[in-house]
């Protein structure tokens, strides 16, 4: 069933800033029955300049204007957390859906907020978790549910990171780490992936919890997490998160145990996929990634508002994840 009156999806950005240059905007472009029409930004310099280089008809220094454009079908919000809810219910306010940047809030309760909005103004709601329609990903769900590894006994996550000596020089400019922007630290903006993407292949965690510090004091937010966690299946689940650590140390490394062997892959590296079980010894799968990484999700989300395809992420799949990382996360 269509979810908009409309036969095209007509978008309009708030928050036109570095992830609508090539990741996901650009997109909007590509997918049939969509089309960019309208973008927003506070610096009216840098909001005519990205209208020009994208071929953007309408800019808009004020939100509301843009959220109220008649022309404008669909919101996509792609501002820091701290302004998901405000934009979000402004949007539902309009009668328009809502595709909303990851993490979906600063917290669990404001993902709540904006769900229960969005349902009573029977608008749907989307979240960029777009891993969940990258193709290696893709894989690694089908590996499981045909069974390669047996029945899924364990999953651990480790990540590790160097400090980025431009955050720390430029603090008062790197929203990801000033929790009262983003919520938490690298931790939200990066295992929430991790975690969204296990939620979507191994369905829904029930409990965490965790331990955070900021061990080399560079900032505000946390750069140390552990974790443990359960999924409703019985599945258990591991985690560190170190951001402070040595370049020797570097990794991002997701292992999904079974009874007969395990899947292991980067979600932040390329397409490649890891097999190996008892008997048939290791096999390598590799993917191409999409130029604009957020296109697949994108295609989803049109033809789920078409009534063409449903959605694999929506409001109540990243609230989960927002849920989850308060659980592990904040003291």
């Amino acid at each position: 069933m269509k979810k908009i009156k409309d036969d095209e999806v007509r978008w309009g950005i708030v928050g036109v800033g570095d992830v609508c240059e090539v990741k996901s905007a650009p997109a909007m472009n590509l997918v049939e029955n969509s089309r960019l029409v309208a973008v927003m930004r506070r610096n009216e310099e840098k909001v005519k300049d990205y209208a020009k280089r994208h071929q953007v008809p309408k800019w808009y220094t004020d939100a509301d204007a843009l959220i109220n454009d008649p022309e404008v079908n669909a919101i996509y919000i792609a501002t820091p957390p701290y302004a998901h809810k405000e934009l979000t219910l402004k949007a539902a306010a309009a009668g328009k859906p809502v595709y909303v940047e990851k993490p979906m809030a600063k917290t669990y309760a404001a993902c709540r907020e904006m769900i229960a909005a969005c349902d009573k103004a029977g608008v749907p709601l989307y979240v960029a978790y777009y891993r969940r329609a990258l193709p290696h990903f893709l894989k690694i769900k089908s590996l499981i549910e045909e069974g390669a590894i047996g029945e899924v006994r364990h999953v651990s996550i480790q990540m590790n990171q160097v400090p980025k000596p431009e955050v720390v020089r430029n603090l008062d400019h790197n929203w990801r780490v000033n929790p009262d922007i983003a919520g938490g630290g690298y931790f939200y903006d990066l295992a929430s992936h991790q975690l969204d993407f296990l939620d979507f292949a191994l369905g829904p965690i029930k409990t965490a919890k965790g331990i955070s510090a900021n061990q080399a004091g560079l900032y505000e937010a946390e750069d140390m997490v552990v974790a443990a966690f359960e999924f409703e299946s019985g599945v258990l689940g591991s985690g560190s998160w170190c951001f402070s650590s040595s370049k020797i140390d570097v990794m991002d490394k997701t292992v999904i145990f079974g009874s007969k062997g395990h899947i292991s892959y980067e979600t932040f590296g390329g397409g490649n996929v890891s097999l190996e079980t008892d008997g048939e010894g290791k096999e390598v799968f590799e993917f191409s990634l999409p130029k604009h990484i957020q296109m697949p999700l994108i295609q989803l989300v049109v033809g789920d508002l078409l009534g063409l395809a449903l959605s694999p992420s929506d409001g109540l799949s990243g609230s989960r994840t927002n849920r989850i990382m308060e659980e592990i996360a904040v003291k």
